[in-house]
């Protein structure tokens, strides 16, 4: 583009090569008006025949469970967790799973070959599922090949982040390319009723890698949590179009791939020590599933001029708070001790009705006295010291119940748990109401060593 007559083109050297060209005149008056002009849509009211989405389901219900109730015909779901948790494993099992049932399921892997995936598949004994694969990246040929044939059931895409689109100019793996991808696979999923099942790589804090508009294109967002150190998996949904959010699925990873569990509750609280101080069982709720899960905490002396506060399991923020009510409120001397709290079994707790559990977890630890165990605890402390209910009550307490408890610690304003309750329940009003029982529990030899921690 030049603004004047040159005789030389700058570019390629040539001469007298350059051409006039005259700018198009502006639209004006009632052609401009038409052009920008739009097509009239009709509007519909919020009342009117609604239809449940028809899903296909799965088979495996901690995997239903979280989806909602299966797979919807045409939505797309992204699948986030780290290296090596066993997502590739958990989709070679559903997808073995649905072809049984008489469905088109495609796998296409970016990361691994087929003879990679076929070696998995015979590790979990599923070699022989009519389960169609491919080692391909080119988004393009992906859905060529797709659309030849009869349209599938579920389509997996292993990983989105090695998909490229010769339409873009970029790199495999850059932010381009990924949300390019991305939405050319979610508008094949919308046009032809195939679910589309995307892996996303994760970063080191745990968030899918690439950019955040793809899991506002997607209609449900999923993390494969878990810890290399224990054997349970948590697939929780974070976000879901057509179901729940906050749902989770437990698995637990066994020789043979990954196995459902039925009571993740029994199995979270198995071989706890009940005459350890510091351990108190929380009932919690996540979804619209109860789930028991132990709270351990070690409050020792600090040989430190700024005292350690570890945390696994739990918000580090929400602990700050709760140490800093137990000494404002409670009494307690701990900032010369140091703090490290846990949740038992790899489970990441983050409702506030867990902070009783916690507070009653480290008085137990600071008083050297050990809770009852067949105690459980919930409810949120304020920062007045008071202890404020929570909502689901009742599937908490019948959680409980069924696990053999026979007492509960529940706010004392509980209104809508204490009428045909399955435990004995005994109402805290105040953090300070906390304190008093455990450390009157406490035996007298940590009653004498550790009377000035617990002045009040």
């Amino acid at each position: 583009m030049h603004t004047r007559w040159q005789g030389k083109c700058e570019a390629c050297g040539g001469w007298n090569t350059l051409a006039q060209e005259a700018a198009a005149a502006p639209v004006t008056g009632a052609k401009a008006s038409l052009r920008g002009k739009g097509r009239v849509f009709a509007l519909e009211g919020l009342a009117g025949e609604s239809r449940e989405t028809p899903r296909m389901v799965s088979g495996l219900e901690e995997l239903d469970r979280v989806t909602g109730g299966g797979f919807v015909a045409g939505s797309v779901i992204l699948i986030g967790g780290d290296p090596g948790i066993g997502k590739s494993t958990l989709l070679t099992q559903t997808c073995a799973a649905l072809a049984g049932r008489g469905n088109r399921v495609v796998y296409i892997s970016g990361e691994e070959a087929v003879a990679q995936v076929r070696l998995r598949a015979e590790r979990l004994g599923l070699s022989r599922a009519p389960v169609e694969l491919a080692a391909e990246t080119n988004v393009e040929d992906i859905i060529a090949t797709l659309s030849a044939g009869a349209p599938p059931g579920l389509v997996v895409i292993d990983s989105i982040q090695t998909m490229w689109s010769s339409a873009i100019e970029a790199a495999p793996g850059t932010v381009t390319q990924v949300r390019g991808s991305a939405q050319a696979l979610i508008r094949f999923a919308k046009t032809s009723g195939a679910t589309v099942i995307l892996v996303g790589h994760v970063t080191k804090d745990g968030q899918i890698a690439g950019p955040r508009v793809v899991e506002h294109m997607v209609d449900a967002v999923v993390s494969f949590e878990g810890d290399s150190g224990h054997h349970f998996r948590i697939l929780r949904a974070v976000k879901n179009r057509f179901g729940p959010t906050d749902e989770i699925g437990v698995f637990e990873m066994t020789g043979l791939g990954l196995a459902e569990v039925a009571n993740p509750s029994a199995l979270f609280l198995a071989g706890r020590d009940v005459s350890a101080p510091g351990a108190a069982v929380f009932a919690g709720m996540e979804g619209t599933r109860p789930l028991l899960v132990e709270i351990q905490a070690l409050v020792a002396p600090s040989s430190l001029g700024t005292p350690r506060r570890a945390v696994v399991g739990w918000d580090p923020a929400r602990l700050s708070m709760v140490l800093a009510v137990l000494e404002a409120r409670g009494g307690l001397k701990l900032g010369s001790h140091d703090v490290y709290l846990n949740v038992a079994g790899g489970l990441r707790v983050n409702e506030p009705a867990a902070d009783l559990a916690a507070a009653a977890a480290l008085v137990s630890s600071l008083a050297g006295a050990p809770l009852s165990p067949e105690t459980v605890y919930f409810g949120e402390i304020g920062l007045s010291g008071a202890v404020r209910p929570v909502a689901q009550a009742p599937a908490r307490l019948k959680e409980a119940g069924k696990l053999g408890f026979s007492r509960a610690v529940v706010p004392a304003n509980l209104k809508d748990a204490t009428d045909g309750a399955p435990l004995a329940l005994s109402s805290m009003s105040h953090i300070a109401d906390l304190v008093a029982t455990i450390a009157a529990q406490r035996p007298q030899v940590a009653r004498e060593r550790r009377a000035p921690a617990l002045e009040r």
